[in-house]
């Protein structure tokens, strides 16, 4: 069932269906880089939510976005259709899902693409012409290796197997401008899937402090616009000043902003993945989550974790005393800052 080479010649528009979080869509660059070294002439579209497509806004791997907003000109059933008609106009020989929801299969459908290649997974196999089986195995790789895994099963291969975001000249310029000269820490305390995934404000606020004195670093808090209080608690915990950015910049500004920095101290998250992808390095903090599967993808990275009984658990909100992160000491995260940094406090 494998597209490439035998059928490679034949097919020149893909339309490439990304996940609906940042985290999920930066670990889908790998295998992106798969399809673009197995179709080098082909053009490439990606569909994503108004979020997740600024990712791929410049990006190696996309021709272009097509943004599907369901809050917005795409909301209800009319909405949907009309968005299939869209894709159904613009001729794509080819759709990659690595969304997993039976909805991007129904909307490949709709719009007459001839050969739709996905995880058979939300009982969508039947809306598939090449659909690949899904097993526990595939589901505890890393996410990056998942969707390399899918392609692998259909003929796509190649690319340098490497998360991969760019930023523009223009928005580099912007970041230097905001930040200057001086060596920056960025300090991620949000996390969006739920509050289970937070480390303490206050502890954070230690660590930024801690990192400021001891390596001469300005500190930068960043988040999105759901997380502003979070950033400002941090803020408010700390004797240092830093440059709080949480809830005011684009993902695109955030890129370039993380870009410049030397380290990230970070809840699991998207701007994780996001900075591991831009080759910043990483102090991942995880508790109720999984590493072996969402684990920042980069060599410069260290991950903070206490085994406790009850992790992973993968719930939103803990139902009990948040051990899991509770247990993580200041300590704990500067021994990691200090492996990614060098020096010893």
């Amino acid at each position: 069932m494998g597209f490439a080479p035998a059928i490679g010649d034949t097919i020149r528009k893909i339309l490439v269906r990304s996940p609906n979080w940042i985290g999920d869509a930066v670990m889908t660059t790998p295998a992106m880089g798969a399809v673009r070294s197995s179709f080098p002439q082909a053009e490439i579209l990606v569909a994503a939510n108004p979020i997740v497509a600024e990712l791929f806004q410049h990006h190696p791997y996309s021709d272009g976005v097509l943004v599907f907003d369901k809050n917005g000109p795409h909301q209800g059933m009319g909405g949907f259709l009309r968005f299939c008609g869209l894709l159904k106009e613009q001729g794509f020989d080819l759709a990659v899902l690595f969304q997993n929801a039976i909805e991007a299969a129904i909307m490949t459908f709709l719009a007459r693409i001839p050969r739709r290649a996905g995880y058979r997974t939300d009982q969508r196999g039947f809306l598939l012409t090449h659909p690949v089986a899904i097993g526990e195995v595939e589901r505890r790789l890393h996410h990056t290796q998942y969707y390399l895994h899918m392609l692998n099963n259909l003929g796509i291969c190649g690319g340098d197997g490497r998360l991969r975001l760019q930023c523009t000249d223009q928005e580099q310029a912007w970041a230097k401008a905001t930040l200057g000269q001086w060596s920056w820490v960025a300090i991620n305390p949000g996390a969006t899937f739920g509050s289970a995934k937070r480390w303490i404000p206050e502890r954070f606020a230690q660590v930024a402090d801690a990192l400021a004195g001891h390596y001469d670093k300005r500190i930068v808090i960043i988040g999105g616009p759901g997380e502003v209080a979070m950033g400002q608690a941090v803020q408010k915990a700390m004797a240092t000043t830093p440059l709080n950015l949480a809830g005011k910049t684009s993902l695109r500004q955030l890129m370039a902003i993380l870009a410049r920095c030397d380290l990230l101290v970070t809840n699991d998250s998207g701007p994780m993945h996001v900075a591991a992808a831009l080759g910043t390095a990483v102090a991942a903090i995880f508790g109720p989550t999984d590493p072996t599967t969402t684990s920042p993808f980069s060599p410069s990275s260290r991950l903070v974790r206490k085994s406790v009984d009850c992790s992973p658990c993968l719930l939103r909100d803990c139902p009990s005393d948040h051990r899991c992160m509770s247990e993580i000491a200041v300590e704990d995260v500067l021994e990691a800052a200090e492996g990614l940094l060098g020096g010893r406090f």
